[in-house]
């Protein structure tokens, strides 16, 4: 539970306090103070559930409820002004009157907005799930009764009522165990990869019954082979104890050990540790205390004192495979009159049962010649495993999905594998990635990845605002299962270590592999290569040479990281990938590293500090891409001391995303005349921007979303004779439009959406140039002068901020 979904509802009940003291004194607020009551009351029962839901949100609606905490602080103080302001003071309490009607019209434009749009996301996700599921019921019900013989009295009814048993049976199982046995602490779901164990406990999170038992408090948190044991024990140690806010990254704050203690009757709560590799970890974050369930998702079965009670998930049986497997392959739940049966139900049986086996290589198949099939049937055959277990077999046999791929397609599925499991893979860094090694452009990389999508070999996780032409690929993820991943790194890890055109460890670990060091003497002709690590220092490197590596992913996580070394010894490098998955943003040691880098052209850093960019430091002279995400970046800008013309002298894209500290930018960014796209988001204390901004002759792309100080765009703006996009939406503190905005012939799309302290347009509106200007996206109070504009552009169109949220995006 993020900490402020929790301390929004802190705030909103203290404010009701308040709020309600305030009401009951006759002054000028008091109206508003009424307002404030009903909207507050029918807001806490929603943000409580939010509070103990244990479910984690998407960037938008986190960062949507980031700012309402904000706004309900300002409420609180401003209650508390109201309160202590005497009776006789008129004009004080005329000011403390407006600031109250403006609070007012901020929380009711959330309940009537951004609230709404939630709602009705989460009622869609329960129909597609809903329908989904049907669907599954409707086609393996279609198979069964086309093998009855009509005439049966009741047979229709008999169908049905074992269809919907056999689909209830495991979720009831799991249900039992957890609500019926008061004497079961932890229980488990056991199955091998691919099984649908996170399917099932997902399941059993969103069931009524469930949440209801647990009163919604229900926490899921994924594991994984190399877990950050710390952070996990703190967020079950904060959710249990009702103490989210704190946040808990201190480890003191939280027991040492296995806690096992009598609390009596405290509320009930159910924590759900998905993906758990080993006993070890597990017995660190199981916390014997009353009232509070542990579920265990494992492809392993543990002992029975530390798992009570186990329920293994059965593998499917051959009218429910044939069923999903038809369902990849032809759209449908059935095998269609023009394939070929028998071959069909050979490759089915082949599957074993499996669903994710099913879906992967009926997916595979799909649209494919019958000779195609036949081939896929033959290898299938003898597809003979590295041992008798499970496990392997599934990994030989998706392997085949993967064999029949396109070769450019299929090195991009294995390069999925430099990256650690169960995380989220920012798809900006993966185009970059492609683009730099395959020798292809955005559009291509972009084309593939939908390819791997619609053969189910990754996941694509959107934003809401994604979807045009100006969409930005960092506002995209991918994930991808993680019997996938173990798929690309058993592809790539064979044959000599040295020869390897994928360097990659498999999971965290606190050190390289000795594998690696072993074989130091010659040199690794990897392309990729990819590190996952904890804290690195100096000592913990041993030199390597990677003369053809041009591709580096440094995964670590921890407070303090020293660059490797042999860097130096990778002339090739063009793209370099640091990211941090610790609590706190690390310091970045051996910079100096960065001289050499003379033909990196993307640089990704996330969750890192920024050192200082002195130009006889760093001078990357081909370096076209620039981004820093939840980066401490103020010192990195110092502006007596950068130059960055002078060290990015080629560079066209930066974006700076959640870095809470960046205040301004450096006024020399305005002579990077290369620069095409600046994205600014998320940026929550940038107050202002570069007077001679209109010195950025190419750049087409002005991205200032989020950034709530800034009061002003500067006046030069309308030199950008190249802009094409400008999003200053949720600006909220932006008073105005220059009228210089309205000299921007290039200018296609305007998102201004949330933007509520600007009501009017500039008076130059009626000579615009903006002769290229196609849509607006703009508050109601602004829409008018908008249109007024359309009477002379009539291709232009201008859409109110509440058509933006749209849900069609959830049905990708």
């Amino acid at each position: 539970m993020a900490f402020n979904d929790f301390f929004a509802g802190e705030i909103a009940t203290e404010l009701l306090k308040q709020l309600l003291s305030i009401s009951r004194k006759s002054c000028l607020c008091k109206s508003s103070a009424d307002n404030l009551i009903t909207s507050i009351e029918e807001l806490l029962p929603i943000i409580t559930e939010i509070k103990y839901s244990g479910v984690e949100l998407s960037a938008i609606r986190q960062s949507q409820l980031d700012r309402f905490s904000e706004t309900l602080r300002g409420g609180l103080e401003l209650a508390r002004k109201v309160l202590a302001s005497g009776r006789w003071n008129v004009y004080k309490n005329l000011q403390l009157a407006r600031k109250m009607e403006r609070l007012e019209k901020q929380v009711s434009r959330f309940v009537s907005g951004p609230m709404q749009a939630h709602l009705l996301a989460d009622v869609h996700h329960m129909r597609f799930e809903t329908m989904e599921r049907f669907d599954r019921l409707e086609g393996r019900l279609e198979q069964r009764l086309n093998s009855m013989k009509i005439g049966a009295g009741g047979w229709v009814e008999e169908a049905v009522k074992r269809m919907e048993v056999e689909e209830e049976a495991g979720k009831s199982k799991v249900k039992k165990m957890i609500i019926g046995r008061d004497d079961l602490n932890v229980v488990g779901i056991c199955g091998i990869g691919g099984s649908g164990k996170t399917t099932l406990a997902n399941e059993i999170c969103r069931d009524n019954q469930v949440r209801s038992y647990f009163s919604n408090r229900i926490l899921f948190l994924t594991v994984s082979q190399s877990p950050d044991l710390q952070q996990l024990r703190a967020r079950i140690w904060g959710f249990l104890t009702g103490n989210e806010a704190m946040g808990y990254t201190n480890n003191l704050f939280v027991p040492q050990g296995k806690l096992q203690c009598e609390w009596g009757s405290g509320p009930r709560t159910l924590v759900v540790l998905d993906d758990v590799w080993s006993l070890s970890a597990l017995e660190q974050l199981i916390f014997r205390i009353p009232t509070y369930k542990t579920l265990v998702v494992s492809r392993f079965k543990f002992p029975t004192p530390v798992v009570n009670e186990v329920y293994n998930v059965e593998l499917l049986r051959e009218d429910e495979s044939l069923s999903l497997f038809c369902h990849s392959a032809f759209g449908q739940k059935w095998i269609p009159p023009t394939a070929n049966e028998t071959l069909v139900k050979q490759i089915v049986h082949e599957c074993k049962g499996l669903p994710l086996a099913l879906k992967v290589i009926g997916a595979s198949l799909r649209d494919q010649p019958e000779m195609y099939w036949a081939s896929a049937k033959k290898r299938l055959l003898r597809g003979e495993p590295i041992c008798e277990s499970h496990e392997n077999k599934l990994m030989e046999r998706m392997a085949i999905s993967v064999e029949y791929l396109n070769k450019k397609v299929k090195e991009c599925f294995l390069d999925l594998g430099s990256f650690p499991e169960d995380k989220k893979i920012p798809l900006d860094v993966l185009i970059n990635m492609w683009v730099e090694i395959h020798d292809i452009d955005e559009e291509e990389a972009f084309a593939i990845l939908v390819e791997l999508s619609d053969k189910n070999l990754l996941t694509l996780v959107k934003d809401p605002r994604v979807g045009d032409a100006y969409s930005s690929y960092y506002e995209i993820c991918v994930t991808q299962h993680d019997v996938l991943r173990d798929l690309a790194l058993h592809l790539s890890n064979q044959g000599d270590v040295n020869q390897r055109k994928r360097l990659l460890m498999p999971r965290r670990d606190t050190e390289l592999p000795r594998e690696w060091e072993r074989n130091t003497d010659r040199p690794f002709n990897a392309q990729i290569v990819s590190v996952h690590t904890g804290e690195m220092r100096e000592m913990d490197w041993f030199r390597m040479e990677f003369p053809k590596a041009e591709v580096l992913i440094l995964n670590f996580s921890s407070n303090e990281y020293f660059l490797p070394p042999f860097i130096d010894d990778m002339p090739k490098l063009r793209a370099l990938i640091v990211i941090n998955y610790g609590t706190n943003e690390a310091i970045l040691e051996n910079f100096s590293v960065f001289t050499n880098l003379a033909n990196l052209r993307s640089l990704w850093l996330e969750k890192t500090w920024v050192p200082q960019l002195t130009n006889p430091t760093v001078h990357m002279k081909n370096l076209r891409k620039l981004s820093m995400v939840l980066c401490k970046v103020n010192n990195s800008f110092n502006p007596s001391v950068i130059d960055l013309p002078l060290i990015f002298p080629r560079l066209s894209e930066l974006i700076i995303d959640h870095c809470h500290d960046l205040i301004k930018l450096p006024s020399s960014i305005c002579e990077v005349n290369s620069l095409q796209n600046l994205s600014i988001t998320n940026c929550h204390r940038l107050c202002e921007l570069p007077a001679d901004l209109g010195m950025l002759k190419k750049l087409q792309i002005l991205r200032l979303y989020a950034c709530p100080e800034l009061k002003m765009l500067p006046p030069r703006i309308g030199e950008l004779i190249g802009l094409k996009y400008l999003d200053i939406s949720q600006c909220f503190n932006l008073r105005c439009l220059p009228g210089e905005i309205f000299r921007l012939a290039s200018l296609e799309k305007i998102d201004m959406r949330e933007c509520s302290q600007i009501v009017s347009l500039p008076p130059q509106t009626a000579s615009s140039n903006m002769k290229s200007l196609r849509r607006v996206i703009c508050d109601d109070e602004v829409s008018w002068q908008w249109r007024y504009l359309a009477k002379t552009n009539p291709n232009l169109y201008v859409q109110v901020a509440e058509k933006c949220y749209s849900l069609d995006w959830l049905d990708g």
